[in-house]
């Protein structure tokens, strides 16, 4: 029961068929996670301060893995025909729904929020603030929806892959 009132809650209303909403649930929890660490540390706590460092340092190596993931899959699609770009990409520019955008930058400036408050407190908590992109890029990557590439070098589709022209180095007769 109480598993389901969660996921309803960390989706910040999207419907349950709403593409990668586990993508964003997951952000949502690591935002609320690291709000509780970093509160507990700023309240002066016993033990604040290893846990604070220790969850922003965690995050950190999370959003590298998050972001290889991420990155790779936008290879994938790329190869495969997709004009993918950094902003469309990261920052969900114009390759998700505004729903989703707005959901995934606004955990983004969360986590900005909790960062300049605690800086004091967390210096080293502001490489937490790579996790909530690297999430916003694995949804991209997964979901977002993107032109295909229009590059004159390459004909059309050939097994899921753009082969190049054999004769784009050759002079003209």
């Amino acid at each position: 029961m109480y598993g389901a009132i969660v996921k309803r809650v960390a989706a910040l209303g999207l419907d349950a068929d709403t593409r990668g909403v586990g993508i964003v649930q997951s952000s949502v929890l690591s935002a609320l996670a690291y709000a509780l660490a970093v509160g507990y540390d700023a309240l002066g706590l016993p033990g604040g301060d290893a846990l604070s460092v220790s969850i922003a340092l965690a995050w950190f190596v999370l959003s590298l893995v998050i972001w290889s993931v991420a990155f790779a899959q936008a290879v994938v699609r790329s190869t495969r025909g997709d004009e993918i770009q950094v902003a469309s990409l990261f920052f969900l520019q114009t390759s998700a729904p505004s729903g989703v955008r707005v959901r995934m930058l606004g955990i983004a400036g969360v986590f900005l929020v909790i960062t300049i408050v605690t800086l004091a407190t967390n210096p080293v908590g502001f490489l937490a603030n790579m996790l909530p992109i690297g999430w916003a890029g694995l949804w991209g990557a997964r979901h977002g929806t993107y032109p295909e590439r229009n590059d004159p070098r390459y004909t059309g589709r050939t097994d899921g892959r753009y082969r190049q022209r054999a004769n784009q180095n050759r002079r003209p007769r």
